[in-house]
């Protein structure tokens, strides 16, 4: 058994790729019997989960009203009772608070450290930081990460796209590609019939779905002018959108300016555990053109339900759609993509093969298989980890 000390910037109820990921391997972890305990901020709305939490005191951030800042001081009165836990290996998620307080906490409990590359900055800090010049944003993002990186025992990342991204960086920590994977199950038996009932949505709408985030990286606009050229040709299609996130507004804004109020739906948050299988269940083609995921979890998570992918194919949905199973892949060209959208609406042949396609292929990303190529890298770096300090030991 061993026992694993997470820490992150972010978590449930901040809903993203981030918090899904830690959850899924927590659970695992426990269920294959080891303890985990999480380190996350506070926030305003509580939230309980199957395993520890600890939640430090935290503060608004102006630059992303979504996330919270740890308090360093209220963080590190833990100390003496995380001493007397014996942990044997610290698990950093975010490169923010939770990367330097968990280098601290490494050293100070004597303990191996691993962090999870999840974010690929370099195409996600002018989002958020426009006013600054590209170039300045790219050589900040790629000095950060070499920085961070040199500090650790060991590296974990979703995706070989995103590791030669690294590697072309001059990072050399060791690295292993380990993607999150899904539990067997958790979206295979939605009601998508139930979700239409819903949210008033006529069952003969053909009907393209996002899920995710709605940050201005998800590039979701592009979606927007992707169902305002299907509509010409398909008048009952209609775009869900599924999630909450600063980009919203300016969404919604977008939707009417295009023409769209008829064609687009914000459904916002739904609860992974209850709404979300019915959602995926609900979508005739599920839709994807962010070009900065590391990993692509929301694809797996929808041909998990048996709906069909059209998406582009950049850093994580390259690797996911790199055998062409379960779905299209498209340019990120509206008339490109939404050519192939039609192609799925038209053809119920296509269809019904591309969804056996992608039933069959989330089977393969299981948990259980993930979580255990992670205990290999967390055995490995105690390992040596311990060999180091014995030699130490022997060389004074």
């Amino acid at each position: 058994m061993m026992r694993i000390l997470k820490i992150s910037d972010v978590y449930f109820p901040r809903v993203n790729g981030v918090s899904t990921s830690i959850r899924t391997f927590a659970r695992e972890l426990q269920q294959q019997g080891h303890e985990v305990t999480l380190i996350a901020p506070a926030y305003p709305t509580p939230l309980d989960d199957h395993f520890e939490v600890i939640r430090i005191p935290s503060r608004y951030l102006f630059v992303d009203p979504e996330d919270r800042l740890m308090q360093r001081r209220s963080l590190r009165r833990h100390l003496p009772e995380l001493h007397r836990r014996n942990f044997d290996i610290i698990h950093i998620h975010t490169p923010f608070a939770a990367h330097y307080e968990g280098i601290w906490l490494s050293r100070q409990l004597g303990i191996p450290v691993v962090e999870t590359y999840h974010t690929y900055f370099e195409e996600y800090l002018d989002k958020y930081l426009p006013w600054l010049p590209r170039k300045v944003l790219r050589y900040a993002a790629r000095q950060f990460s070499r920085t961070q990186c040199a500090v650790l025992d060991a590296m974990v990342v979703p995706t070989r796209p995103m590791l030669d991204v690294l590697h072309g960086y001059g990072i050399t920590a060791p690295a292993s590609i380990i993607p999150t994977g899904i539990p067997a199950g958790a979206f295979s038996s939605g009601d998508g019939t139930r979700f239409r009932a819903r949210h008033n949505i006529a069952t003969n709408r053909q009907l393209m779905l996002y899920v995710g985030r709605v940050a201005y990286e998800k590039n979701i606009g592009f979606l927007l002018r992707v169902i305002d050229r299907v509509r010409r040709s398909h008048p009952r299609s209609l775009l869900v959108i599924a999630g909450e996130g600063p980009a919203t507004r300016h969404l919604r804004r977008l939707s009417t300016s295009l023409g769209l109020d008829h064609h687009v739906r914000f459904v916002g948050y739904l609860s992974r555990e209850h709404d979300l299988p019915d959602c995926y269940a609900a979508g005739d083609v599920f839709t994807f053109a962010s070009n900065t995921e590391t990993q692509g979890l929301v694809l797996l998570e929808a041909m998990q339900a048996g709906t069909p992918v059209v998406s582009t194919a950049v850093m994580g949905t390259a690797e996911v759609m790199a055998d062409r199973r379960g779905g299209l892949v498209a340019t990120e060209d509206v008339d490109d993509f939404a050519d192939k959208v039609c192609r799925l609406f038209d053809d119920p042949a296509l269809h019904a093969r591309l969804r056996a396609q992608a039933a069959a292929k989330a089977a393969g990303w299981s948990v259980r298989a993930t979580t255990a190529r992670l205990l290999e890298v967390y055995e490995g770096c105690t390992a040596a980890y311990a060999g180091d300090r014995n030699g130490a030991i022997e060389s004074a």
